[in-house]
């Protein structure tokens, strides 16, 4: 895992922070929030770290990166991404999951609990899922299958957005140099989420399938 850190995630950081400065944090995070597993966790810190010393990348050189402009570029990035994200589960996700469900144990009647779910708790459950490492790649797709209001799916998302950002970013501009030691820190937390969402999709899984009225009825199977 270091290894593809430090010979792919970094090197692609450097040179796209090195291109296109703030936009590179801008299009990094609009990766990470469509959906693509390219972590904040070395992103945001990497950023912080050219706030503190921008000499580290070419040609960056002698041109200083300010904080807050370093955040808000993170934050429209995440909200750009989590847009898509939103609308690849608005467009294609519900006739996918009508369709192919029921393999992913899914019923036709949860996606309407799951659309009544968002229309009730959207709002808390965009902003902490911004929140939440490895959750925040991946919402913004099931609150577009459930047609949550865009206008507060993008409200609160953003709002979620700012205070990830600004830990990050600060994280890496007090480490400076040692930017690095956020890997050390953060992995333990990342892995114990990893675990934990396994042990939930199994337990799901098991949980269902040991369910006596899960064989789908005449209606499912038209």
């Amino acid at each position: 895992m270091l290894a593809f850190i430090d010979h792919i995630v970094i090197p692609f950081l450097n040179t796209l922070y090195g291109a296109v400065g703030y936009v590179g944090v801008m299009l990094a995070m609009a990766i990470e929030s469509a959906m693509v597993p390219l972590p904040s966790e070395l992103v945001l810190p990497y950023a912080g770290f050219l706030v503190s010393d921008p000499s580290k990348v070419e040609p960056l050189t002698h041109a200083q990166w300010e904080f807050w402009i370093v955040v808000a570029f993170a934050t429209l990035g995440n909200t750009i991404g989590s847009i898509v994200g939103y609308y690849i589960g608005a467009w294609g996700g519900r006739p996918f999951l009508e369709r192919w469900g029921r393999y992913l144990l899914i019923r036709p009647h949860e996606l309407e609990l799951a659309d009544r779910f968002f229309q009730r708790y959207g709002p808390a459950t965009a902003f902490l899922s911004r929140l939440m490492p490895i959750v925040r790649t991946f919402i913004s797709f099931p609150a577009g299958v459930a047609r949550m209001p865009i206008g507060k799916f993008i409200l609160y998302s953003t709002l979620g957005a700012i205070p990830w950002s600004i830990l990050l970013v600060a994280a890496g501009v007090q480490l400076g140099a040692n930017w690095v030691q956020i890997r050390a820190t953060l992995q333990p937390y990342d892995l114990a989420i990893a675990v934990l969402v396994v042990l939930l999709v199994v337990g799901f899984i098991w949980w269902r399938l040991g369910r006596p009225g899960w064989r789908r009825s005449p209606s499912e199977s038209a």
